[in-house]
């Protein structure tokens, strides 16, 4: 049995900020789900603000290098997805009226 948690996990990928707009993944509502298996192995489930998003492989090898950092924690696997397709309601409320006017509405 893994002793490793969801939150854990989550507290490692707000250390990930993208750059474009300063706020890190999890503030954005960028992370969708976290899975930990029985060995620790860990699958983050995320999504990126658009799909032509730059720092896109970059940004996932953040994502995965940060979780790698928790103790005990076994292979590490991002997978990037496209649905649902992110948008600013997604966001913690600080970051949608950091924004407001910033990002298209959708």
């Amino acid at each position: 049995m893994c002793s490793i948690e969801k939150e854990q996990v989550y507290l490692a990928t707000s250390t990930v900020v993208d750059p474009e707009v300063g706020f890190n993944l999890f503030e954005m509502g960028l992370i969708y789900d976290v899975i930990i298996d029985d060995d620790c192995n860990v699958k983050v489930v995320m999504t990126l603000s658009t799909r032509a998003c730059p720092l896109h492989q970059m940004i996932v090898q953040w994502v995965k290098e940060a979780v790698e950092k928790i103790h005990g924690v076994g292979n590490v696997e991002v997978e990037v997805v496209w649905e649902p397709e992110w948008n600013i309601s997604m966001a913690h409320e600080h970051v949608k009226q950091a924004l407001s006017g910033v990002l298209p509405a959708s």
